[in-house]
């Protein structure tokens, strides 16, 4: 780990001094190599589909480790959305001239290294990869051991391309150990890593988070909310909330609980209800919610507790509760939420713009899907992670949230008097 840590070092050096041109040519070659793999990609991720479906691991657990053909296509084109944005390293902002004569500005600058823990989804693999290159910083991988060979086949690819571009093949380096020590000797080792950041179940990132000497982006969990408000289009609040919580169920970004105001719930519960039991997601309610929902065949509905209104389920199973008004709705997502993603349904533009306001999450929506808080679909090209934290980057972390800012100084021989 010390080699591995003084290899990064010295390879971010050259990563911060690369070209433009050299970072774009390796993330090209890269998404050309991703697609060309295909085939040997697919073996060593039946490999590790085999062996975790053998290990006991649940459905979500196996459906992020799936290295599909259409998630090798979705992350070969992040790397060419990145290759095709500007280079965010060197941009000097803000430049003004002082009555001293100097000119003051700040100038956008790599990291540096940066280490990544993740667990299952081995195109965070790619994603990390593709965001260091271009940032000009270099970084540790640390995927789970679940994931391990399709991680190394992966490592590879990225290997190659740097190699390709005359970049240091150092600049992306991957930890082919299992072992969990590992881990601990990164995220103990200042001297070699600026930031660690963490991505899988709250039990990883918690322990990353209380044991690290190292500064961490993180967020802990997921449990996103979609409000439907007292004004609103109903077949829009349909179609949004189904696909907030139905189009997948095992990301950070589905929604977990759906609050309806009360002069919107006769009408809109039985609906949603209906629709959410032929997609088999069990409902929890409040004693309001239970009410208006009535019988419908076939459907699991439950009483919620109080742990329901705080859960980020990854399944499934949907939280229900009606509120009186929007200032109800506010609190019950600062007080319960995550501080995730959160969105608000309705036709009312000042309520919207409340919500927005007011709600203390990474990333706030109107009448849009909580599914949408991913930075390939905010542009990004791809992302590092997702940060509920005020400090540095918040919400999807992509180039920027890999940099930083320093003050630069421009003169003419001015001297302070």
């Amino acid at each position: 780990m010390r080699a591995v840590g003084q290899a990064a070092r010295q390879a971010s050096r050259r990563m911060a001094a690369a070209s433009t041109a050299a970072k774009n040519q390796a993330l090209l070659s890269l998404a050309r190599r991703l697609r060309e793999a295909g085939p040997a990609l697919a073996s060593a991720n039946a490999r590790d589909l085999k062996a975790a479906a053998a290990a006991g691991l649940d459905g979500p657990m196996l459906d992020r480790l799936k290295l599909s053909p259409e998630v090798i296509e979705t992350v070969a084109q992040g790397c060419e959305q990145i290759a095709a944005m500007p280079d965010p390293v060197g941009e000097i902002s803000g430049l003004k001239r002082r009555p001293s004569g100097i000119s003051v500005g700040q100038m956008r600058v790599p990291l540096g290294v940066f280490g990544m823990i993740y667990e299952s989804r081995p195109n965070v693999t790619i994603e990390a990869a593709s965001l260091a290159i271009k940032s000009g910083n270099a970084c540790i991988l640390r995927g789970g051991s679940e994931a391990i060979h399709s991680n190394l086949a992966l490592a590879e690819l990225v290997a190659a391309a740097l190699r390709e571009a005359g970049l240091p093949p150092e600049g992306v380096q991957l930890i082919a150990s299992t072992d969990r020590t590992a881990v601990g000797l990164l995220i103990t080792a200042p001297e070699h890593v600026d930031v660690i950041i963490p991505r899988g179940g709250k039990g990883l990132i918690e322990r990353i988070s209380a044991e690290s000497k190292v500064p961490v982006i993180k967020h802990l969990d997921g449990n996103c909310h979609c409000y439907v408000d007292a004004e609103v289009d109903f077949d829009l609040a349909l179609t949004v909330v189904m696909n907030a919580k139905t189009q997948k169920y095992s990301p950070c970004n589905a929604t977990e609980s759906l609050l309806v105001h009360a002069e919107s719930a006769s009408d809109f519960l039985p609906h949603i209800g209906a629709l959410l039991a032929e997609k088999g997601v069990e409902m929890r309610g409040c004693s309001r919610s239970l009410a208006l929902l009535g019988p419908i065949p076939g459907a699991v509905i439950k009483p919620a507790t109080e742990a329901d209104w705080s859960e980020e389920y990854l399944a499934p199973i949907l939280s229900i509760k009606v509120v009186d008004s929007l200032d109800e709705a506010i609190e019950h997502i600062n007080r319960y939420g995550s501080h995730h993603t959160d969105a608000i349904l309705t036709s009312n533009h000042g309520h919207a713009m409340r919500f927005l306001r007011e709600v203390d999450s990474a990333s706030v929506m109107v009448n849009a899907s909580t599914r949408f808080a991913d930075g390939f679909e905010y542009g990004l090209g791809a992302e590092i992670g997702i940060s509920t934290d005020k400090l540095h980057a918040r919400g999807p972390v992509g180039l920027e949230g890999l940099s930083s800012l320093k003050w630069v100084v421009l003169g003419q021989g001015e001297v302070r008097r």
